[in-house]
This record gives C-alpha cells, structure tokens and sequence, in this order.
C-alpha cells in the first residue's frame, strides 16, 4: 500500500493521459480508455475459444447488499486491476445502494466490501423511476494505478441516521470518494461533499444533490479527475455540469454548466448524461461531451460558428481545453440545425457519449474523427478539430462529416473496430443494428452502411453500447459485443460482416441485465452486472492440452489458386489422445494428408500439420484447425485451436458494390427541401484499374433494368439522384456514390442499378417513402371499459369513483393517426408512473416505453389500475392521481405531462347524511382497556357483527362514539377513548364480514384495540391530548426525570393516592406539613404510572435520566408522564404549605419468583395516606385469589417448545381471575393471558421467565378491577402452602437450580417475611433473600389496611409438600362464547400455530369438510389413522381442514425463512362448523392439539440445558 507521502506527491503526472504500470488486461476505466471508443486489444479474447462450446458461465455471484428489501442493482460498469502488492486481479462492483465490493476476478470471491452512505430514494422524484427504488453509485468510477485509488461519486442524504424513508430531495447530497483499491479504506482529503458549488461560469447557479443525476463514466487526465451531471427526467431546475479536482488534495478545479452566463437559474437543460457513457479526452488537453435538451434557446435561425460557443450548451457536442490549473475552457461546439425541434420533442443529442476514433479513421484534412447519436436517431460524424458550430453547412444545415438516420431512437455509443477496413456499430432500440464501412476517397470521408445484424436488439430502451476486442491486435480476430435488457443478454458477433450480415458466433441469457452497459473484460473473461443482485462472468475455464502454431499466415495468394502447404506444430501440454483433426470452414484451407485417428501423443511430444490456402474471395480469410483429444486432466478441455489466415487476391479488377440495398425510412414530406442523402460503395477489390463500362437503371423493374446512363451529369432515377458515380477505379480503391432522395411528394419510391464492368457485374436496390408526419392520438378507456375518451391538453383522464379494496384497470392508447404512407410515430420520452407511491400505478416499464414506434393506424396500449386500499367503512373519499410524461415526434405535440385521476371511496353505513357520506364517521384506531373499559357500554356481542350493524345500533341508543372489537362486539360511549394508535394494529376482521375491520390485538400481537366511530352530529370531544410532562402545579415545578437510588428509594417515603395523577402526588407530599413535620417535602416523584414518593433529599445513586426514560402514561390522566419502571417524573416545591396530620398503614404484598422452586414473599410496605381508607380506581394486582392463589408475578410464554403452562386451557370474553382459578383447580398453576386466555399447569416450563410487572397490563374483560396477563404474558398464580396437602402437589421443576427473588413496593428499610415451598421430590432445596423493591406492586395493594405501622424481624419459613393427586372436580365455567377446545382422552392444546412461508406444520391432511369439522372429529381421524408410526400432532386449520403428523416442523419441512410460531389463541379464530362453540384455527393458523403420552415422555433438559425445542 502506498503511503501518505506517495498519494500526495503522485500529483506530479501532468497530462499523462492513462498511467504507466497497467496490468495488461485490466479494465480502469468506461471504454478501456478515455478515447471511449471501447475497442481494446488486451484481454486475450480468443474468437475460436469464445465461439466454441469451451466459452460460458465463469461464476455467478449475488451481492449480498440489501436495502429497503431491494437486491443491488449494478449501473456503473465494473472496473478491473491488479493491484501492485501482487499478481491476482480484481474486480470492482459499485451498485445504487452505495455498496463497493472487491472480487477475486476468477472466482467470484468477494474479498472486501463496504458501504459509503445510504442511498437516496426514488420516491423523492415525483415518479421518476428510470433507476428505481434507489439511487447512490450510478457512474462508472476510474482506477488511477499511480496512486492505487478508485473514483466514485455518490448520491445520498444528508442525515444518515434515517433509513429506508424518502428525507425528500434538499437533503439530496453529492459526494466524491476517492478509495484506497486494497482495503476500500477512503483516502486522506476525502469524501468531498458538493452541495451548493457555485458555477465557475455563471455564479447564480448552485449545485445542489438532491435534483441532479451523475450518470457519465469519470474522466482521469493528469492531476484531476471530472464528472458530468444531468438531471432526473429532465425535472427541477438543473444544470448540466462539469466538475473537475484535484486527484490527491480534493481541490475543486472546475464546476462549469452548461446553462453559463446570461442564462437566469430558473432555466433548466443541457444535461451531460450520455448513457452512462463516459467523459472523453485526447490526453493532450481536449475534453469532450454531448448534452442533452434545454431551454435556454439562445440560437434561432442565424450561423454561429463553432469557435465562438454561446453561453449555453444544449443539444451539443462540446469540446474543451485542460488548464494547467484544472480548470476547463469551451473552445469549440456543434448543434444540429433543428435544435429547437429537438428540445421540443425531447431527441437528445447527448443520449450517447461523443467517442474519438481510432487514427485509423483519418481522411485526407481530417485527423481525428468523432462520432455521436442522438435520440433522434440520427448519427453524426464529426471533425474532432472543427466540430462545426450551428447551422454551417450547406443551405444552413450541419457542417459535419456525415449524418445518418437510423431506424429508430438511438441511445448506446458506437461500437469500433479499425481493423479490416473499419467499421462502426450503432444498436438501434427495436431494430437490428446497422454497421457502416470506413470509406476514404480522394481525401473525402464517408461511412457508408453496409450491413445489418439478423437479430433484433429489445422492444425498450437499453440495448448496450457498442464494444469490441481483437486477440493482441490481430485482423481476422475482431469480436462484436453486445448485451440487451431483452432476449439473449449477451450476444457476440464476428466484427466484420459477411454479405450484408452480421455472424452471431455465441450468445448468452443473462436476466436482469441492465440498460445502457457495456462489456467490461479481464483476463480472458468478461463481466455483467444485473438489475437483480447478480453479477456475472463468462470466459474459458479450462486450459488447452495442446499448443498448436497460431497463427500461420500464408501471406498473399490469387483467388481459386493453391499455396504452398505450411506445417503447424502442436506440442501437448499433457498426456492425451487425438481422436479427430478438421477445419473449422473449409471453402478457403484445406487440410493435406491428415493423419489417422486415433493416437495419443505424451506431455511434451509433438506432432504436425499440414494446411494449404486456396482463397475463394478477396480480403482477409481465416479458419481454425480443431484438434479434438480425449485426457484424464482436469482443468483441461478436450480440443485445441489453431488460427489460420490468409489474404485472397485478384490480379484481374474485380467489382464489388456494398451496401446491395439503399433504404430511405421514416421520411417526413418536404422536411428537407434539397433532399434526403445517403452513400453505397463502389469498390475495386482486384489489383488491376476497373472499367465501368455501363450503368443499367430502371425505376420499377429489379429483374430487367432496361435504361442505359449516359455517363454524364448526375443520373436521375424516379425521385432519386445518383451522383459520383466513377467511370474508372484504380487497385483496391473504392468510391463514395452519394443518392439523394427528393421528399417533396408523398410516396413509396425504388429505383435499380446494375453497374457492368470489366471486373464483373453488380446490381443495388433504392427503397424510400415519404408521407405526412406523424400524429400521435392519445386516448383512455371510458370507466366501463366499452369506449374511449381523447386526450385533450390539460384535463385528466378518470378512473371514477373506485371502492375500498377493489381496483379498476382501463387501458391507456397511443396511436400513429397519420395516413397510410406517414411516417412512424415514435415514443422520444416515456416515463409511466411505474413504481410510485398512491392509487395509481403502471402495470410495467414494458408496454408504450420510451422507444415504441408505431406505423400510421398502428396503436399500443398500456394497463394503469387505480386500486383503493382496504380502509375502515364510513371514510372521507381519497382523490389519488398520476402523470406520465410524454413526447413523441409528432411536430404539434410537444411534451405532455398526462394526469390520471381517480376517487377511492368506502362502504357507507346508514345513517346517511345529505351528501351520501355516513353520519358516523370513522374516527381511527383505539387503545381499549387503557386501563379499564374505554367505551363502557356493551350493546352486544354478535356472530353476524359488521361496522353497519353496529353502527345502527348506536344510532338507535344515540351514542356518540360507536366501536367494534373482537371480531363480533359493538360497544358504545360517550366519551372518546384516551389514545388512539396506528391502524395496524386494528387487525381483526368482523365475524360477519371478513372484508371489514373490527378491532384487533396489535401489529406485533397482544395488544387490545377498538375501531371507533364518531356521530358527526353530536359535539365530538376531539383526538386525544397528546401527552406530556406536567410542567408543575400546586407550587412544584418539574425538575425533570430521575433513575431510581443504587439502593433503596430515590426518595423514601411513599404515599398512597387515590387518583394517580400529578397534583394528587404533589398535593400529597405538600400535605407532609399537616402531619406535624416542619415542611412540606421538598420533592414530589411519580414511578409506575402512579407510585407517588417524597422527600427531602435523593437517596445515593438518583441521578437525571433522560426525560423520554419517563414514557408511562399516569393511570388516571393519560395527558401526562408519570415516570416509568424505575424511573420517576420529580417536582420540587417552590412555596411552603400549611402543616396536618398524618396517618402511616402498612399493607402486606405477596410476590415471587421462580426457576425451578418456587419462592413466596410477604413484604411490609410502610407508606402514608389521608386517615381515611383511598377508594381505588382502577384495576389492582389480586395478591390471593379464591383464598388460595398466591400471585407469582408476569411470566413470559414460552416461544418454542411447550407453553409455560401446557396442562390445560381454555379461553372466555368474559375472564376473570377468579373464574380461571377454579377451572384449574386440579393444578399447582393458573395463569391468564391475553385478558382471555386461561392455562393450567402443575410444572411452569423452564423456559418461562419472569418478567416486569407492568408487562402484564391487559385488564380482566371480565372484572375491571384486575389485571390479566397480556400477549406473550402470564399473570401467574400458585396454590397457596397453606391448602391441605392433601389436595395438592407443588413440584419444583429441576431443569434449573438457580432462583430468583423479586420483592415489591418495600422502601429500602422494609423488613420481609418469606415463606418457601419445597417439593419432596427436589433433589435439592432453595432459599432466598429479600432484595430492594423494583415493582409497582405497591401502589396497587398499599390500600387493603388502614392499620397502624409495625416493623417486624425477618422471618423464614419453609413448609415441605408431600406429593399426592387431588381427586375433586368441579363444573367448568360456562361461556356464552366459542372456547377454545381442551382436546379429547388421548390429545391435550397445544397452541395456535402460524404456518411458516414455506412448507407446512404437520403433513397429511386426512380430513377436509366444511360442514361438520369439529375439533373432537379431527382428532379422532388422527387417532384412528392407518399410518405405520402413530400421529404425535394434530390440528385444524380454515375451519374446516384437519391435519395430522409425527412432528411439528416449525421450519416447514423446507428451511422456511419465517418458521411457524406459537402466535396468540386469538389469532385461531374461526369457528368450528360442526360445533360452533369451539375454534378450529383461521387462514394459516393451526389450533394445534399434542398427544399427551407424547408430550410427558419428552426429556427434561439437564439443569443447565436450554429450554427444549420441538424436533421437526
């Protein structure tokens, strides 16, 4: 690794272009090198390996980067090095979730990996979704080898603490990063953060992140790097900008934009985006770019030369010179002449990179040679020297090397190949791509096309730029690369045509693959990134056996003749046998005298070939000579390759005309008043001088041209004018024949020529039509889908009106209305609204994409769907509305931003207001039991319930607030609840209606929640008070929060009140002076939501917490704070109150703890109250139960394996604690949870563990007054010692030996009473100590005496059980609701089981019936099941469905990535239809039964073990 020293004095390169010390297949930036051209010779690409079946998947590998729940997403191209502390190469991956790997460049191995920010997200660009759902890295970076550093830059926000949320787009931020290649640690003067640059010229304008887009490839030049900027969609007031620093420093050098002097900063454009192409140079101090549309507009109609650029570059191909300094100077531009139409229609020019060519490329004046392709399709040759301004050339059009139109919208670089002629490649979107011919004629330049590929690229956007490769610069060895976003991913061509057609030699699909990428190689591999986390390579992954002479070259020989044979020489590299020697082609070599197969040749020997040349045409000829071996090597392959070339000759002239066909397409009549102009060639491939001797042409007759040209002037064919044609060419000359095409009259035109020369005959076809322009008709589907409805400016198509939870797809229509003979229409921008958030959405990015052409008459349609979302009944309608922006090239259309609209609306239950919308009105989601019934009033409880039925039922009562809750009850009130939540956690549907909403428990389960409407007539008592810290009363003031003391109180003396609010606290301790102590205390604190405590002084260890440690809401007023577990809300007194008396009570609390024996406390709680006895006023913790429950404290549900309390259960909407206790009175145990869930148990499970108090927080729906247990939490009871023992068996469950004492309420002097209980059958006995107080029990249960205060020695008692079965039984209580089924003789509950994401719980299904499934039913076909190893589990599920199984396989059977879990009794809620007064599960909910012989013979864990876990 480089040091300090050298990163900073690395500096020193000046215009070095690319460094010296690249390894010699590395890839360190866009294109292989800053001409971007992409044709690189470095990279051991073999055609005869690549084509053969040896060439194919290297490696693919997922990067394991994931955000929002998106894979990554690669649209910077991977760069390639090797570092220089070694010899292994390496691949670099950026992705737009802001992630850099570092992969071993032959395994996939990811060696290092790291985030830079998170990304930002799409969602804050008003539905452009061109990258989606995230944007972060987007360019490809550039490797400089001097210092070993990788280039990015990256888009973020600028708060890093808030994830996978839209922050919206000011806190858009840009950084610069500048990476140590080793360990992607950042280097020294780096990240650079962009906001708010200033332009260097024009300082009004700032740069600003969050609008802008950094999509080109960095460009390294010397000392600095640059970076081009666009925008999103061509939305916000952007610039385009270059900005350009210092490599080691981080010196900002440049910031220019393309909207420069002069232009106001609300004008938008000149984007540099390019296709992710990247910034070109000469490494000699030139710059260049293409931009993109604006609307600056500052030249209209009169010539501006290209030297003297006007201060606002759109639709250009700009040209710039490197100051020693950094900083760069525009000296140079062109513009097409129709730049104000191309604004209009949005045809950038800069849609791909402007590229430099090769040297090969020259012509006579012109030294070095641009070319560029707009949206427009059109491609453009350019002077790289004199790029030519606006509006030179002749009759005011371009003054350019030469201008094609293409097909179609062209967005992808230019593939290059020098070699064999010279060739260019343009990937058209819809079409095939066309190739054109380097032509060089007397000085003068043209690129004639002269083929095509026979496939075509992707119906969207996307399909690559052009790349190519030669093996170490070879002709004969030129290679085609393309990927697509449709189709085969990766397809490879020979790179040079063969009669007018492009060879496809290999071909891959790859999914995923990204728009706008190009190939990027290594050693003998290339590399593909995806849309879909994947990244790929592909190469040869074995070694040839043998090493062949390659290539042989026979020179020069004349056609149809016979060379002199040449030997080739194979050495093998390994033991093999050769089972077969053959030609890859044979018209052109011949292999002599092959030998007989099969023999074998050792590791080291040889042997040898003998080929011979007969060329069949003129030009470079090659074949491979295929050995085919049979060897027991692995790593090798099974045959090798030898090249063999040649170059056919023809003494004699020999004519040839390229291309066969000249076509004139999608030609708008009388655009161009001087015509519309191509060229074809006319080559002499002999060596002799060529004599054309006649020139046959006809205007409608291919067969037959029957009219002979004069040879003079230009020949005029129909519409058509044939100019240059040559008389005589010399030896392998060529001349370019330009055709011109008069467009003034609509119509279909051909014309053919047949040229007779001495050197043979050849004949071209003319095709062109010309009609109106295109007319684009926009339309949209009526709301019943039977008609259509045109698009006029401005006003919205509409969905109507669309009811919760239904969707309604119509279809969106495009069609070319111009007549037959018109021009195609084509889509030039098409941004749907695809991805974004609201009602309406795209089906896809398919269907009408940027690119569509369509022919006169021909139409395309999209889906939209406007989908309301499942709301509660009796909501205000939601308008919802999308746009897609639009532009084609239909000349009186311009940009469109089309609005869809559409009305969501809910159910409405009478009673109706005028206005049709329901007078009670949906309010929200409310906490119920918080604490105590919030709406009091039950109307009833129903199976049929929906929100109308209740809702008519408050009417008819005149209450003002209605709600539904539990699936089937309506209650009603007048006063609104205190707290409203989020909708999620109303969740449960209505039991008679399962498309509404009717309370629930909570998004994450164990919660009580109520759905609230409101009478819109009545005076609504308004949303809740959010609450808050009382900022003091009654003289106190709020000096904040405070943790409780090391030991003891923070303050000691506790007060019981009967209100537990603020003021009733402070008002207490104020009242301290009336008890005969000097003062009041000083301090008032609240703990618990109600525990009030005073003093003079904090005792050690209370010091401030912070103030949001304090979140319990005051039991008695939810507007205010009253501390927490541990925590309390303190007020110190600002003013002295008169002095009373005092009255001190002492109140005895039992509490326990248990792991394994089971320890009961009984706690003195000295505190003091008014003389008379408080009233409490809400629910309390019940210390005995039925005289002989003692509380035991919250207990957590055991998640895996059996429930804390597995004997037996029941559940009732009525539970009390006392109803509980005496279904389970044949048990040690009973335990509520979820308010009306009831288990019994003669052993808590070990993996139940005590947990706060406060947890346990749901009130008794059937007494108010007490609490019972919560979701996940058991309000733990057990059978107190002092029962006969007779009747009761206490067993200590010995799967732990340790125990846990949890003492409550006591101040820290408190003495303590304990009881033990131990059972007979414990190996072992355990004790306790009493500790500090940390529940809130003592603020429930500080009222039950009024007697005087006495203090007591500690005491231990310990009673010792003896074992014996109670033989008393007792009806069980009768519910008036469904229940939960206890099983049958042989099967006990076990729980309610979700199903996992994969696979199934238990897995037969041995009974399916929705009539009379019955819970008894199912478990008897379990039982009497015909199976080889009995059913240990059955259980039903959807009401109807019964399943049996020897295990319980949370994981599904298939590794499930959710598992099953042991979720709430509630959520199995579906009634069973042969008994309905029991639940047989619900949707992926299984009411699961064990069977009991099963259950008891499992293993106790050892005392140290983990809770037991079910086997599945």
């Amino acid at each position: 690794m480089k040091g300090l020293g050298a990163w900073l004095l690395a500096g020193a390169a000046g215009l070095a272009g690319l460094a010296n010390g690249l390894a010699d297949t590395d890839t360190i930036t866009w294109g292989g090198d800053n001409s971007r051209a992409g044709y690189q010779t470095n990279h051991n690409m073999d055609p005869s390996v690549v084509g053969s079946n040896q060439f194919g998947q290297i490696f693919k590998v997922m990067l394991p980067g994931n955000y929002g729940g998106a894979a990554e997403q690669i649209f910077s191209q991977p760069l390639v090095y090797t570092p220089n502390n070694g010899t292994t190469q390496y691949v670099y991956w950026a992705t737009t979730q802001n992630n850099i790997y570092k992969m071993n460049a032959k395994t996939g191995e990811i060696v290092a990996q790291r985030n830079l920010h998170i990304p930002f997200l799409t969602a804050d660009l008003d539905g452009c979704v061109d990258i989606n759902p995230n944007i972060g890295i987007t360019a490809t970076g550039v490797i400089d080898p001097d210092t070993e550093t990788l280039y990015l830059t990256a888009k973020t926000y600028l708060d890093q603490t808030v994830l996978n949320k839209a922050q919206g787009r000011p806190a858009g931020r840009y950084y610069v990063h500048a990476i140590d290649v080793n360990d992607l640690s950042e280097r020294p003067n780096f990240p650079l953060n962009l906001e708010n640059i200033a332009a260097t010229n024009n300082n009004d304008r700032i740069f600003t992140g969050g609008i802008h887009h950094q999509r080109p490839g960095l460009l390294h030049v010397g000392d600095y790097i640059y970076a081009g900027f666009a925008s999103h969609c061509v939305q916000y007031e952007f610039s385009g900008w270059i900005i350009g620093w210092h490599k080691t420093t981080g010196k900002i050098v440049e910031s220019w934009a393309t909207e420069g002097a002069n232009v106001p900063v609300t004008t938008k454009g000149g984007g540099v985006w390019m296709s992710g192409g990247g910034l070109a140079s000469d490494n000699a101090g030139s710059i260049f770019f293409a931009t993109g549309n604006g609307y600056a507009s500052q030249l209209a109609t009169i010539p501006v030369k290209g030297f003297s650029p006007p201060t606002s570059q759109e639709e250009s191909a700009v040209h710039m010179t490197l100051q020693p300094d950094g900083s760069l100077k525009i000296v140079d531009f062109f513009m097409p002449w129709e730049k104000q139409a191309l604004d209009g229609a949005d045809k950038d020019l800069g849609t791909s990179p402007l590229e430099l060519l090769p040297p090969e490329f020259a012509c006579g004046d012109i030294k070095r040679v641009g070319v560029v392709t707009g949206k427009s399709g059109k491609t453009y040759w350019l002077n790289m020297d004199n790029l030519g301004g606006y509006r030179n050339g002749p009759d005011n059009r371009d003054a350019v090397i030469q201008v094609y139109q293409n097909d179609n919208s062209v967005y992808a670089g230019a593939g290059v190949y020098p070699l064999e002629g010279g060739y260019i490649y343009i990937n058209v979107i819809q079409y095939p791509s066309n190739i054109f011919k380097y032509s060089c004629v007397n000085g003068v330049l043209s690129f004639p096309k002269v083929a095509t590929t026979a496939e075509t690229n992707a119906y969207i956007l996307g399909v690559s730029h052009g790349t190519t490769t030669s093996l170490n610069g070879q002709p004969g060895t030129g290679l085609l690369w393309v990927t697509d976003v449709q189709g085969l991913g990766l397809r490879i061509y020979n790179a040079v045509p063969k009669d007018g057609t492009m060879t496809l030699i290999n071909s891959f699909n790859i999914p995923g693959v990204n728009k706008f990428t190009r190939a990027v190689f290594g050693d003998g591999l290339v590399y593909i990134g995806s849309n879909q986390g994947y990244v790929y390579a592909y190469g040869s992954p074995v070694n040839s056996p043998l090493n062949c002479t390659s290539p042989t070259d026979f020179g020069t020989a004349d056609l149809k003749s016979n060379s002199t044979a040449k030997q080739v020489t194979c050495k093998a590299n390994i033991d093999v046998s050769v089972t077969g020697v053959d030609l890859s082609e044979h018209s052109d070599f011949v292999l002599a005298a092959p030998p007989a197969v099969p023999f074998n040749v050792a590791k080291g020997s040889t042997f040898q070939l003998s080929a011979t040349f007969s060329p069949s045409k003129v030009g470079l000829l090659s074949a491979d000579i295929v050995v085919n071996t049979t060897n027991s090597v692995a790593g090798y392959s099974i045959n090798s390759h030898a090249r063999l070339v040649g170059t056919g000759q023809s003494i004699a002239p020999l004519l040839d005309v390229a291309p066969n066909t000249v076509t004139f397409d999608s030609v708008v009549t009388g655009e161009d008043p001087q015509g519309v102009k191509q060229q074809f060639l006319i080559n002499n491939l002999g060596n002799s001088k060529l004599t054309i001797q006649q020139v046959q042409y006809s205007a409608n007759n291919a067969s037959a041209p029957g009219t002979t040209w004069s040879g003079t002037g230009d020949l005029v064919v129909g519409q058509f004018t044939v100019r240059n044609i040559p008389s005589t060419l010399d030896g392998h000359s060529t001349a370019s024949v330009d055709v011109i095409f008069d467009s003034s009259t609509s119509g279909t035109y051909s014309a053919f020529l047949k040229f007779v020369s001495d050197g043979g005959t050849k004949s071209i076809s003319i095709a062109a039509s010309a009609g109106p322009a295109a007319k684009a008709v926009l339309e949209f589907q009526t709301q019943d889908g039977s008609s259509w409805v045109k698009y006029v400016e401005g006003q919205p198509f509409d969905f109507g009106n669309v009811t919760e939870n239904q969707a309604r797809a119509l279809k969106f229509r495009i069609t070319n209305g111009a007549p037959a003979g018109g021009v195609q229409l084509s889509l030039t921008v098409s941004k749907p609204p695809f991805g974004v958030d609201g009602l309406i959405k795209a089906a896809n990015q398919v269907d009408l994409a940027e690119g569509t052409s369509l022919a006169p008459g021909e139409s395309g349609s999209a889906v939209l769907t406007c989908s309301a979302p499942k709301t509660q009944w009796n909501v205000a309608p939601v308008n919802g509305s999308a746009g897609w922006t639009l532009n084609t090239n239909d000349p009186n259309m311009g940009k469109q931003q089309i609005r869809f609209i559409c009305n969501a609306v809910s159910e409405q239950a009478p009673p109706l207001l005028d206005n049709g919308l329901g007078q009670y009105r949906y309010k929200g989601c409310y906490i119920e039991n918080n604490p105590g019934r919030q709406l009091q009033t039950q109307l009833y409880s129903n199976t049929n319930n929906t929100n109308a039925m209740c809702i008519a039922a408050c009417a008819k009562g005149g209450y003002l607030y209605c709600g539904t809750q539990y699936h089937s009850e309506c209650w009603a009130g007048n006063f609104i609840p205190k707290q409203q939540t989020d909708e999620f956690d109303c969740n449960f549907d209505c039991s008679g209606d399962l498309n509404q909403i009717c309370g629930g428990n909570g998004n994450a389960g164990g919660g009580s929640y109520i759905s609230l409407f409101v009478d819109t007539n009545g005076k609504d008592t308004g949303p809740p008070t959010p609450p808050g810290v009382n900022p003091g009363v009654s003289g106190y003031t709020s000096i904040g929060c405070y943790t409780e003391a090391t030991n003891g109180r923070a303050l000691p003396n506790g007060v019981g009140i009967d209100k537990k609010t603020v003021k009733n606290c402070v008002d207490a301790c104020k009242a301290n002076v009336q008890n005969g102590n000097p003062a009041p205390y000083k301090y008032a604190g609240l703990e618990y939501g109600g525990e009030c405590w005073c003093g003079n002084a904090f005792s050690a260890g209370s010091v401030p917490a912070p103030a949001s440690d304090c979140n319990m809401l005051c039991n008695d007023n939810a507007t205010e704070y009253c501390g927490a577990g541990s925590r309390l809300n303190v007020y110190q007194l600002g003013a002295i109150s008169t002095s009373s008396t005092t009255t001190t009570t002492t109140t005895l609390v039992p509490t326990s703890s248990t792991s394994g024996s089971i320890t009961s406390t009984t706690t003195p709680v000295t505190t003091t109250t008014s003389t008379s006895t408080p009233t409490p006023t809400g629910p309390a913790r019940k210390a005995v139960v039925n005289s002989v429950w003692k509380a035991q404290g919250c207990w957590t549900e055991v998640t895996n394996g059996p429930r804390a309390l597995s004997d037996s259960t029941y559940a009732d909407d009525k539970m009390t604690l006392e109803s509980c206790a005496t279904f389970c009175r044949n048990y040690n145990y009973f335990g509520v949870e979820y308010g009306r869930e009831c288990y019994c148990g003669n052993v808590l499970s070990s993996g139940s563990q005590q947990a706060a108090q406060q947890d346990c927080s749901f009130i008794c729906p059937g007494d108010g007054s007490e609490y019972c247990g919560a979701g996940n939490r058991l309000e733990l009871y057990l059978r107190s010692v002092n029962t006969p023992t007779s009747d009761v068996k206490v067993p200590v469950d010995t799967s732990s030996t340790t125990t846990t004492t949890v003492t409550t309420g006591s101040s820290s002097t408190a003495p303590t009473t304990s009881s033990t209980a131990l059972s007979t059958t414990s190996a072992t006995s355990a004790t306790s100590t009493a500790t500090s107080a940390t529940s809130s029990t003592a603020s429930t249960s500080a009222t039950s005496s009024s007697a005087a205060s006495t203090t007591t020695p500690s005491t231990t008692t310990t009673t010792t059980s003896t074992t014996s079965s109670s033989t008393t039984t007792s009806a069980k209580p009768t519910s008036t609701k469904p229940v939960i089924s206890e099983g049958n003789a042989n099967f006990t509950y076990y729980g309610c089981f979700s199903e996992p994401n994969s696979g199934r719980l238990l897995t037969n299904q041995v009974y399916n019936n929705k009539t009379d499934m019955s819970i008894a039913k199912c478990l008897q076909k379990c039982e009497s099941a015909n199976v080889k190893t009995p059913y240990n589990f059955a259980g039903v599920e959807y009401g109807q469905e019964c399943w049996c199984g020897t295990s319980l396989r949370l994981d599904g059977g298939q590794g499930a990535t959710k598992p099953g879990q042991n979720v709430s009794g509630s959520d199995c809620s579906f009634l069973c239809p042969g008994n309905k007064t029991e639940y047989c599960g619900a949707g992926v909910r299984l009411s699961t039964y064990v069977l009991k012989a099963w259950l008891k013979a499992q293993p106790q864990p050892a005392p140290s073990a983990q809770p037991i876990k079910l086997k599945y």
